[in-house]
């Protein structure tokens, strides 16, 4: 393998193999990386704007039998600490967000055994007739397929349902590496790779808007990286033409403080800033038919993520008034609506409010402009 002759096929959007990602990752220059990503970016994405969002990840439970061993966030069923949130609590935590300029409540949580299709549909429809503008973003492709088992039905009549009650869009949640060996290790109450593949697939087939994610540097092996991105493109050449697919890539780095995997000294964040910056580069070589890369400054930092908007990243991802997975695992970097602007434009880029469907927004008038400490939102 020669890097210029991959690196050209990359500028004519040719898909690469896996081993040939591998290959320019683990040998091209850091600045070839970045040059060949920016460029792949101005075509696809032919303007000086980076964009971002203003939305909210709150969690429906805490309650989750899948075990991760990454996650400190989850608690077993019937532990003093669970929860389950109520609709009043709903009310607060979206009208606040409207209160922000928040459209979007961007709603997950665990694997809760009690938890099935019938609540879901009923939490859909009430917040969206107490709030019809609410966008919903929920769940994702494992607890799809939990609530699909727990129903003994199919992803496309679980999801279908979902949509009929008020989801809008599916985020790209419980990717971590999709590869069956690490899923066993890190994550094995989860499904398995083909089935979160599966469940984006039929979440094309109703035309949902979905996007996609990686939690990278833990157990995995390049390799394992880099089929995973050809796995997903994969199902992305596979939606029907008129639907919309995948919408974003996002890829973050594991965050490892009181995690099982690092108390078992199984693995622990290594990821420097410049391996970050070229994972972010390979994703949009990889990632020809994925549109929008978001480059994730909740674990990585300002000054990272800056330098990703030079290296084929064009999102910077959301302010979220709220946000407790990973932050739980040590990710504690903040951002306000006015410091996320301020980083774009510092970095040369104007920036560009977006909703979930990466449709341009105007910045609402009634932004409360406060000193508040928005935590980032990395799942997208």
């Amino acid at each position: 393998m020669e890097i210029a002759h991959l690196l050209d096929r990359a500028l004519r959007f040719e898909h690469l193999t896996a081993e040939e990602g591998v290959f320019l990752f683990e040998n091209a220059p850091t600045t070839e990386l970045m040059y060949v990503a920016n460029r792949l970016r101005q075509i696809q994405v032919p303007n000086n704007k980076v964009t971002w969002i203003i939305d909210r990840n709150s969690n429906t439970t805490n309650v989750c039998n899948a075990n991760c061993k990454f996650c400190n966030f989850y608690r077993r069923p019937n532990h003093p600490e669970s929860y389950i949130t109520t609709i009043e609590e709903y009310k607060t935590k979206i009208e606040e967000t409207f209160q922000f300029g928040g459209e979007q409540l961007l709603l997950q949580g665990g694997h809760h055994p009690d938890l099935g299709l019938a609540y879901y549909v009923d939490l859909f429809k009430t917040l969206k007739q107490l709030y019809p503008k609410l966008k919903l973003h929920a769940l994702g492709p494992p607890e799809i397929a939990h609530i699909t088992k727990l129903e003994k039905s199919t992803h496309y009549e679980v999801l279908k349902a979902l949509k009929e009650a008020g989801l809008d869009s599916l985020p790209g949640a419980g990717a971590e590496i999709l590869d069956d060996r690490v899923r066993r290790l890190i994550s094995k109450g989860k499904c398995g790779a083909e089935e979160w593949l599966e469940v984006m697939r039929q979440a094309h087939q109703l035309r949902l808007t979905t996007s996609a994610t990686m939690m990278f540097g833990h157990i995995e092996t390049n390799l394992e990286r880099f089929q995973h991105l050809v796995k997903m493109r994969d199902v992305q050449a596979q939606k029907p033409a008129d639907a919309k697919g995948f919408l974003a890539f996002i890829p973050w780095p594991f965050m490892d403080e009181g995690t099982l995997l690092k108390k078992l000294k199984r693995a622990r964040n290594t990821v420097s800033g410049d391996e970050y910056v070229r994972m972010i580069a390979m994703s949009r070589i990889m990632l020809p038919n994925v549109i929008n890369i978001q480059a994730s400054w909740l674990t990585v930092g300002k000054q990272v993520a800056q330098v990703c908007l030079h290296a084929g990243a064009n999102d910077f991802g959301s302010i979220m008034i709220e946000e407790n997975v990973v932050s739980a695992a040590g990710a504690a970097f903040r951002f306000t609506a006015d410091g996320i602007q301020q980083a774009i434009k510092d970095a040369g880029f104007e920036p560009q409010l977006r909703n979930q469907q990466y449709e341009y927004r105007e910045l609402p008038q009634n932004i409360v402009q406060q000193k508040l400490d928005y935590a980032t939102m990395i799942v997208d």
